[in-house]
């Protein structure tokens, strides 16, 4: 038994004629009727019933050729593993990505990669860096693009860019005519951040301490950016967002969106995969093409940009935006 016999009856089976299941498979009529009947032979039943005007599936050919189609489409898969192996950019690459960075990042992310990757779809998971941490750990993604700090032991990491906090407000609030605004500010107003288990309101509270110091107090109304970018329109408090979040795409006419004064807030986003993990020139293309993107506030960073691990990264160790971000 070979995989072109089973190929052949699995022709025969679908065209229900030995001529055309022959020029399908580029083999002779007699050629391809010789080797079916050896098959019979072989196994000691009966795979098909001939006769001058059709070719019929026994019961017993109907489940063997059934079976050897999911053997075929089994060889298949292996030698596309085969060709993965071989090239790094085929097949999907397991994206988990943080709930504050995928929505702002994957519309442009996507079709820059597809220009120099078409065959490495991203399949993304968006949850919370402790997820994923456990996912990555567990083999279910293969990189993570989060913020650091990230100490996992076995994980190897490339910092990609650093990010400025902005303010956002209702477009009437009497911050709105600001040109910037100093972090201790926010202890003036209702600050409404997302609730415990984001790592970014961690951030903004290491970054901004005064934030809940004051009167009003810190609000956490929910899991989504785009829940509390909606409530401060509604006149619920103010909020502090990634500059990222506040693209053009992203405004408001209900919105003002008030930049920090220098140096502003910041975070460093980062991807970290396992060191294990075989697909080296994958994680380079998908690093090179989010660098690619032009994200407003971000300052991209050299590929030997250094980690502190276990050192998060606030206003002490941030370089300065450019004048343009």
């Amino acid at each position: 038994m070979n995989l072109n016999e089973l190929r052949y009856i699995v022709a025969v089976a679908q065209e229900r004629n030995f001529r055309r299941a022959a020029e399908r498979c580029f083999v002779s009529q007699p050629a391809l009727s010789t080797a079916v009947q050896k098959l019979e032979e072989e196994l000691g039943v009966q795979i098909f019933e001939r006769s001058r005007t059709e070719v019929t599936l026994t019961r017993v050919g109907a489940r063997l050729v059934e079976q050897a189609q999911r053997t075929l489409e089994e060889v298949e898969r292996l030698r596309a593993l085969a060709r993965e192996g071989r090239d790094q950019l085929i097949g999907a690459l397991r994206l988990g990505v943080i709930h504050t960075v995928g929505p702002y990042v994957l519309p442009d992310l996507i079709p820059a990669l597809s220009q120099v990757a078409p065959e490495m779809p991203l399949e993304v998971e968006e949850s919370t860096t402790a997820q994923l941490e456990i996912n990555l750990k567990n083999g279910l993604v293969d990189v993570l693009l989060l913020a650091l700090p990230f100490d996992v032991p076995g994980i190897e990491a490339l910092p990609l860019y650093d990010e400025v906090f902005e303010v956002v407000v209702p477009a009437r609030h009497r911050w709105a005519r600001k040109r910037a605004l100093p972090p201790q500010a926010l202890s003036e107003e209702r600050v409404l951040l997302l609730n415990t288990g984001h790592c970014f309101s961690n951030q903004v509270a290491e970054a901004c301490p005064e934030v809940g110091r004051g009167t009003s107090g810190v609000s956490a109304p929910g899991n989504s950016l785009e829940t509390i970018r909606n409530m401060v329109a509604s006149g619920s408090g103010v909020t502090v967002l990634p500059a990222s979040a506040n693209s053009e795409r992203y405004r408001s006419a209900l919105l003002t969106v008030v930049p920090f004064t220098d140096p502003a807030p910041s975070r460093r986003i980062a991807l970290v995969w396992r060191k294990s993990f075989g697909r080296e020139k994958a994680v380079e293309v998908l690093a090179t093409a989010l660098r690619s993107l032009h994200l407003p506030g971000v300052t991209i960073l050299p590929f030997d940009a250094a980690i502190v691990p276990g050192i998060p990264f606030t206003t002490a160790n941030a370089p300065k935006p450019p004048a343009s971000a």
